[in-house]
């Protein structure tokens, strides 16, 4: 694994599960005959080095949703947010 495209690809997706989540998605996909987004830097590169480099790159991001659905019913007889 190519240290320098990994420190880079920490800094771009700070979180580490969603940064392995990612790399390892997307390294499927490379494996089931996607075409990379980069050129290999060497010919015995291998796909997690090319999707280190393609988040360094900015070629690959990812977005996360933190807004929280609240679900309240009034018919409910105590506090519905403890269910949350």
């Amino acid at each position: 694994m190519n240290m320098e495209y990994l420190k880079i690809a920490e800094e771009k997706v700070p979180n580490t599960q969603v940064l392995v989540n990612l790399i390892s998605y997307r390294t499927r996909h490379l494996n089931s005959g996607a075409r990379p987004m980069v050129k290999k830097d060497h010919g015995e590169m291998d796909n997690h080095d090319i999707v280190l480099k393609e988040i360094a790159e900015g070629l690959l991001t990812a977005e996360m949703n933190n807004e929280i659905v609240s679900t309240e019913k009034s018919d409910l007889d105590f506090d519905a947010s403890i269910l949350i």
